[in-house]
């Protein structure tokens, strides 16, 4: 890849709903590759034998959950205007398959860091199912809170769920509310606290509703 064909560096904010949840991060990629494509948008592609348009997820949404607020890096050759504010949204919308919405497009500089690094926390509402009741909900997540150790194995590696918990609390419509760790290092995943939690993605609905960079903490 040469950085010296890049011209602008944009940030796209999207949501991933309905039947969408149930695509995997790799075949979300090439939707957005499409996406991108049929809007026009000068792509700068890497180079070698099988060249790929420059995109960089914040990190990766579990199959299953729903979100509003999942980050993407795009490159390109030549500048977009972003001036009215909604031009580029609204052009990314008209190509995106039912699921999938763009919420807001910024310019970032071309040689920031790069975005998965950044990525510290977010934020993930649990909302009961028909065959879960609010309360039980909440007193599983009161129990789970009381382990001092919360053993969890991840591709043959165990690890302490626990400290990666930031908060769990019940709110007002009776969802619970997690704030999990996310990073490359440290990392809880929202599926993974929902197994702990005794349940499965077919007792909860689970939505990511924000996610902290780095930046926003310091």
């Amino acid at each position: 890849m040469s950085q010296a064909l890049t011209q602008q560096r944009l940030r796209i904010q999207f949501g991933k709903f309905g039947a969408l949840r149930y695509v995997g991060h790799l075949d979300l990629a090439t939707t957005w590759e499409r996406v991108l494509r049929r809007a026009e948008f000068p792509l700068e592609y890497t180079r070698g034998f099988n060249p790929r348009p420059r995109l960089q997820f914040a990190t990766a949404l579990p199959v299953g959950l729903t979100s509003e607020c999942e980050l993407l890096d795009v490159w390109l050759t030549a500048r977009l205007p972003l001036d009215p504010p909604d031009a580029l949204v609204e052009r990314l919308n008209a190509t995106s398959p039912a699921g999938l919405r763009t919420y807001q497009v910024s310019e970032v500089p071309i040689k920031a860091p790069a975005l998965p690094p950044q990525v510290f926390s977010a934020e993930y509402v649990l909302t009961p199912g028909d065959t879960l009741s609010a309360d039980e909900l909440i007193a599983r997540a009161e129990a789970l809170l009381r382990q001092e150790r919360i053993e969890r194995e991840r591709r043959g590696k165990r690890y302490d769920l626990r400290p990666l918990i930031l908060d769990l609390h019940p709110d007002a419509e009776g969802n619970l509310v997690a704030w999990l760790r996310t990073g490359e290092h440290e990392h809880a995943r929202a599926d993974e606290l929902v197994e702990a939690l005794g349940l499965s993605l077919a007792d909860v609905r689970v939505h990511r509703r924000r996610l902290v960079l780095s930046e926003e903490t310091s």
